[in-house]
């Protein structure tokens, strides 16, 4: 497979940090990762080396504030910066590969930011997979909290307020010690905009997904402690696709792809992106 990297401006003229793999023939389809809170888009490889030798390329952008990208840590003025940066790389991947189908592949908050694409801008896309996404305000963040964060986001923005629980990723303690020793990784508090950001998305996605009528498969970990499975189960009974799956696999944490059963997961994957990629 082919690697390349580079950088695009993004909101505020910020660099953005873009990387794809490519088959050595002309893919079949291409898949756009959009990774989650905190990492950056080199932490699926087990993705890249399983779908890339099949023919599809797989691009990756690192958003704003993470990886290799610009900006303050975990920070967003507005969390629609996310949404317009994927745009601006979405044309670019157009450019690139006219006429190929595109699905997106959103994880956690990427999951979260990928619906709330998917409302404004669905048309352009073939259909989306969704990994544990961020996208259901957790039940125990009362009305409350809500309004704090809010008071904090306007007077505190980079405050830090909520960090993630690193065991919670995998059950496989080589991908857990990999991701904290990786330095792309951000390993402090997501900011107090961040968060209201992210709780304003999940309001929108909860209120709107019946928008959502493109193919969707959502994969979630039954044993998901960093994003409840219940937001996987209010989406898919929330979107409007007449062609809609769900897959929960029982015991499995937030990242599926890097769990141990990792090749399960991608072999439904790959049967569904065979499915309607026309390959």
């Amino acid at each position: 497979m082919k690697h390349i990297e580079g950088f695009f401006k993004g909101v505020r003229d910020t660099n953005i940090y873009y990387q794809c793999w490519l088959p050595k023939n002309t893919p079949t389809a291409v898949l756009l990762v959009v990774h989650g809170l905190a990492e950056h888009s080199g932490r699926y490889m087990n993705l890249v080396n399983r779908l890339v030798p099949k023919g599809y390329a797989v691009y990756g952008i690192d958003h704003i504030g993470h990886g290799k990208s610009d900006g303050i840590r975990v920070y967003v003025d507005r969390f629609e910066e996310f949404t317009e940066t994927l745009k601006t790389y979405v044309d670019m991947i157009k450019g690139w590969q006219p006429e190929k189908p595109i699905f997106l592949i959103g994880h956690s908050m990427g999951g979260l930011i990928s619906a709330v694409f998917l409302l404004d801008h669905q048309a352009g896309l073939t259909g989306a997979i969704l990994s544990g996404p961020s996208v259901k305000v957790p039940d125990n963040i009362s009305p409350a909290v809500i309004v704090v964060g809010k008071i904090l986001s306007a007077l505190m923005p980079r405050l830090g307020l909520i960090g993630l629980e690193k065991e919670g990723v995998s059950r496989d303690q080589d991908v857990v010690q990999a991701y904290m020793n990786d330095p792309l990784v951000y390993k402090g508090k997501t900011t107090a905009r961040l968060a209201a950001g992210m709780l304003k998305g999940m309001q929108r996605v909860s209120a709107e997904a019946a928008q959502i009528t493109l193919p969707i498969l959502i994969v979630q970990g039954g044993a998901d402690r960093i994003v409840s499975p219940e937001g996987a189960r209010m989406l898919y009974n929330a979107v409007s696709s007449s062609d809609k799956s769900i897959q929960i696999y029982p015991g499995l944490y937030h990242e599926v792809f890097n769990e141990p059963e990792h090749d399960r997961v991608l072999n439904d994957v790959e049967i569904w992106l065979k499915a309607h990629s026309g390959v």
